[in-house]
């Protein structure tokens, strides 16, 4: 497939329609797929959403350590884009995602048993004010 902005956008949306119906494993695919072609100024923004994806992944499949392991990777990509980009709010964002690592970060057990709360699940919801943000 050629690679071009209208197939980065359709890849980008797709990915966030797979997030937000926490079909995480599918959006890391997807953005993955914009993420190996792409060499942009937002490459490691995808990266940071594709780890974002991975890490819930993990969490709710039970992996505790490679939740918090791709939960921090990703982290450190997207802060770089605060406050906003490609139209998510990333400090808000990134702050439903602190909610939802907070017991992850916590543990302090070699292999924690815990469990994703359902309602702490982050959603991207994309803001076109925000849609240029982050563009450079």
């Amino acid at each position: 497939m050629p690679h071009d902005a209208e197939s980065d956008d359709s890849l980008y949306d797709q990915g966030i329609r797979y997030f937000n119906d926490c079909e995480f494993f599918e959006a890391h695919e997807v953005w993955e797929e914009l993420w190996t072609e792409y060499r942009g100024p937002l490459r490691k923004f995808y990266q940071g959403l594709i780890q974002a994806a991975v890490a819930l992944h993990h969490f709710g499949n039970g992996n505790i350590r490679g939740a918090k392991k791709v939960y921090l990777s990703s982290r450190g990509y997207l802060e770089t884009f605060q406050p906003a980009c490609r139209g998510i709010d990333l400090e808000a964002f990134l702050g439903q995602m602190d909610q939802c690592f907070a017991a992850v970060m916590a543990a302090t057990d070699e292999f924690p048993k815990l469990e994703i709360e359902p309602d702490l699940i982050p959603e991207i919801h994309l803001d076109p004010a925000l849609a240029a943000a982050g563009e450079t």
